[in-house]
């Protein structure tokens, strides 16, 4: 029995249980398109059909939104999600499309929607036959956030909305948006408002998204501009001029899971594919690369760069166990949500630098190269992390974060 499993309850034990029979029946197998590394890049209808019936399949099994109400479309249960994740990352299945609904409109909505709105919305989320994406970046206000200018003004029991918003992951599939407008006329975190915006039901009629390519290739994420878009009230998450404390709690559950930077297997049977992107697909690699004649591995200072990685990855992963032990986190819960996106998107953008190295002049093959090692899923993942460092707020930004609101150190001038 495993670690995890000695400190399961009885109810996750026995779930854990029916996880491992459901999914030995119902794991997916080889997909019929090929998949991007993460929910971030789907960026064709095939790719999104096959995800979205995967999700659906899961979530009609119990294995999503486990552990929200069942009024809401939820499972029911106490701390089980966990349990249902483990269980999939194990066996390597594919991931969920929705990965911005699961991992931050939900709880969002959640904690600060009305009791209607939770139940019109969430249970189409936790299955997937509504993708959701995320409206906070602007032309002019990236990591600087509260300097957003898109806004409302009321209109009787309604919101007009007008404004631009950039680098909007899923936005060309998306039927609704999380988004934080300024309500008001004063600068910064005052008058900032969060709403739920339905965008594809007015494509066309106040809402325009356009696709952005990034330097793989990819158009997984958009730029959204809305011109005059009635948002009834009802969709308004908590009291107006109250926004920037939803985003917080957004943001806190975007930082603490990890979904901007997790490798996935991308439901492919091939396991040197499956690697791409973490510690142990790295130690295959340079066991199977040759360089100069030999392998990388037995390149001396190719095994120390992995040794770093792996000591790093070691160290992050006794965090996270240190993260579930109440007394010793709850003096500044924040401080680990922070920690946890700083550090496993610097790794990861370390573990791909020396997959580079180790692959030695093959690392500039790329995907439609039919010599690139491992079909060029490594070449795509290094390049992939210079966006997970930036997104969900910048290094740079998370260590002011932890420096100033944590350590308590005075800013830099």
């Amino acid at each position: 029995m495993s670690e995890k499993q000695k400190k399961d309850t009885t109810e996750q034990t026995e779930f854990r249980a029916y996880c491992r029979a459901w999914l030995a029946e119902n794991k997916p197998g080889e997909p019929p398109v090929r998949l991007p590394q993460s929910a971030l890049e789907v960026m064709t209808t095939d790719q999104l059909d096959y995800l979205q019936a995967w999700q659906k399949s899961a979530y009609d099994a119990g294995l999503v939104g486990c552990d929200y109400p069942k009024d809401v479309g939820g499972g029911g249960r106490k701390d089980c999600q966990r349990v249902a994740n483990e269980e999939m990352q194990r066996i390597g299945t594919p991931f969920f499309p929705n990965v911005i609904g699961l991992g931050m409109a939900a709880p969002t909505i959640f904690f600060h929607g009305s009791d209607e709105l939770k139940k019109k919305l969430l249970p189409k989320l936790f299955s997937g036959e509504e993708i959701w994406c995320q409206g906070f970046s602007e032309p002019g206000a990236g990591s600087d956030l509260a300097n957003m200018q898109t806004s409302v003004v009321i209109d009787g029991d309604d919101w007009i909305l007008n404004g631009h918003k950039v680098w909007t992951s899923c936005a060309h599939f998306a039927s609704y948006m999380i988004i934080l407008v300024r309500s008001g006329n004063e600068v910064r975190y005052e008058n900032l408002s969060y709403f739920v915006v339905p965008i594809k039901s007015a494509l066309g009629e106040g809402v325009t998204v356009r696709p952005l390519i990034k330097m793989t290739g990819e158009t997984g994420f958009n730029e959204v501009i809305f011109e005059n878009l009635k948002v009834p009230d009802a969709y308004r998450l908590d009291q107006v001029g109250s926004g920037w404390k939803v985003a917080m709690t957004t943001l806190a559950h975007e930082r603490s899971a990890g979904i901007m930077v997790t490798p996935s297997a991308g439901g492919m049977t091939n396991k040197e594919v499956q690697g791409a992107g973490t510690a142990d697909g790295l130690i295959e690699l340079a066991r199977t690369s040759m360089r100069n004649g030999r392998r990388a591995a037995d390149d001396p200072m190719i095994r120390d760069s992995i040794m770093k990685v792996l000591i790093r990855e070691r160290a992050f992963g006794l965090g996270q166990k240190r993260a579930k032990v109440p007394a010793l986190c709850d003096n500044n819960p924040a401080r680990l949500a922070t920690q946890i996106k700083l550090v496993i998107s610097e790794i990861r953008q370390e573990t791909s630098k020396v997959a580079m190295e180790a692959m030695g002049a093959a690392s500039t093959l790329y995907l439609a190269d039919e010599n690139a090692l491992v079909e060029g899923q490594w070449a795509l993942a290094h390049m992939n992390t210079y966006g997970f460092t930036i997104a969900a707020g910048t290094s740079e930004v998370q260590r002011n974060i932890l420096g100033e609101r944590v350590l308590g150190l005075p800013k830099s001038k």
